[in-house]
């Protein structure tokens, strides 16, 4: 083990919290678990557990909706939930939304503005009408959840989609998106940071263009921090986006819930996505007024429990420290590229070692496919990502179908880094492969 640096976890504060995870200690195929796709879902630590399990054991019942002290206990919990996820990203606390994932809360900004552009919502939310001749800018690297819903709503208003394409050294072509960024973008969609590439996104240079663009309603940017708000220090507000989408199951929390950040001044104008009970004011037989935001966008029973386990898990990282968190898992992401780059036929894609990135990083073994790379890891114990990750388009552009991603998190060790390189030394021989990698754009 090497010594922290300042600013950085430790080896023994790692030990340390392992031990809040008792999922780490198990054996899995007669091997210690090393478990390396947090970049699909991260692990809990008994704090999350027991929240939620508290949650049923003391105060269960529905929100908003009784007057008996079990029903009033369990709102301010919720609300209190809220307050903190939103105070760990930097948002005011009328500013979160609650959802299943953050492909609701993308779809819910998507079909939003697809109502308002059928003329639902009223004058206020004229500003997020799109139609003919309006454009929406996505990236190549998107994950299929901010991809699809743009696609759907080009398809649905008769906008056209457009993207900024990856360079070579799996960053996005900048100078592409000076020029397709201009009057006629109404959306600008990105992820912060790639689920594939690990590249981290030039956040202010693509939001300067969106606030430039020049279009007389303004560009909305919707940022996908699925990968940037378990791993890095984000203050939305700071930021200047208009909305963004996170998941609770990647930063520690359970699944089934997520949020979608928007501005206030944005949500309060623009039409719901879901409708139904607990989000209106008055209904008649042919008439609904709706509540300001956030609750005009959680119609029906809320993600109670889930909710107040979030909000355990944000107290977790914030408690550790999300500038040592990310400092540990570069660290860690560092050392495993390099010793991926020496081993003969593998191809790390995204930017090459050295070079900043978020916690992961993916890559192709020439001559075996990424699901037997995931099987051979997997009966050692290993627990990786294979597949396409949901981003086709950005494992098209390098010329493969799949790819086999390992991810880092605030709980796994150099140990296990070192664990994961000598299996993936013996990939290749063991399937009986030989010889160089393949010319590669992104290589070692």
């Amino acid at each position: 083990m090497t010594d922290a640096a300042p600013g950085i976890l430790s080896a023994d504060e790692v030990d340390r919290i392992r031990n809040d995870f008792p999922i780490l200690h198990r054996e899995v195929n007669g091997s210690p678990l090393v478990y390396l796709d947090t970049g699909a879902t991260s692990q809990s630590p008994n704090s999350v557990v027991e929240a939620e399990q508290e949650f049923y054991e003391q105060r269960n019942a529905a929100v908003h909706r009784g007057a008996h002290t079990l029903a009033a206990e369990a709102t301010d919990y919720f609300e209190q939930a809220r307050e903190r996820v939103a105070r760990f990203v930097g948002a005011a606390d009328d500013e979160i939304v609650w959802t299943s994932n953050a492909t609701e809360a993308l779809n819910l900004v998507a079909y939003s503005v697809g109502n308002a552009s059928l003329g639902r919502g009223g004058p206020e939310a004229d500003r997020f009408r799109i139609g003919p001749g309006d454009e929406i800018v996505v990236t190549e690297m998107e994950h299929h959840a901010n991809l699809i819903p743009w696609q759907e709503l080009a398809a649905r208003t008769g906008a056209t989609l457009k993207f900024i394409p990856i360079g070579d050294d799996g960053t996005l072509r900048l100078d592409v998106a000076t020029d397709l960024i201009g009057p006629a973008t109404r959306i600008l969609a990105f992820a912060h940071v790639s689920n594939v590439l690990g590249t981290i996104n030039p956040i202010g240079d693509l939001i300067r263009l969106a606030r430039n663009s020049g279009n007389p309603f303004g560009t909305l940017v919707v940022l996908d921090a699925c990968q940037s708000a378990p791993h890095l220090s984000i203050n939305l507000g700071e930021l200047d986006v208009d909305f963004a989408a996170f998941s609770a199951h990647k930063m520690l929390g359970p699944t089934g819930v997520g949020v979608l950040y928007g501005r206030s001044e944005l949500l309060n104008a623009m039409p719901p996505f879901l409708t139904g009970g607990s989000m209106i004011t008055v209904v008649t037989m042919d008439h609904a007024e709706f509540l300001p935001a956030p609750q005009r966008f959680e119609a029906g029973t809320q993600r109670v429990s889930q909710a107040i386990a979030f909000a355990a898990a944000v107290d977790y990282l914030d408690h550790t420290g999300m500038n040592r968190i990310h400092a540990w898992e570069s660290a860690l992401t560092q050392r495993a590229m390099a010793g991926l780059a020496e081993i003969p036929g593998v191809r790390i894609l995204g930017p090459a070692p050295g070079q900043p990135r978020g916690g992961l990083v993916a890559f192709d073994t020439d001559g075996v496919h990424a699901h037997d790379v995931g099987q051979f890891l997997d009966d050692r114990g290993i627990a990786v990502r294979v597949g396409h990750h949901c981003a086709q388009p950005a494992h098209r552009r390098f010329g493969v179908t799949a790819s086999t991603r390992a991810s880092f998190y605030l709980y796994n060790t150099e140990a296990e880094v070192d664990v994961f390189l000598q299996a993936m030394s013996e990939v290749r021989s063991y399937f009986g492969v030989t010889g160089a990698a393949r010319e590669g754009v992104v290589a070692r």
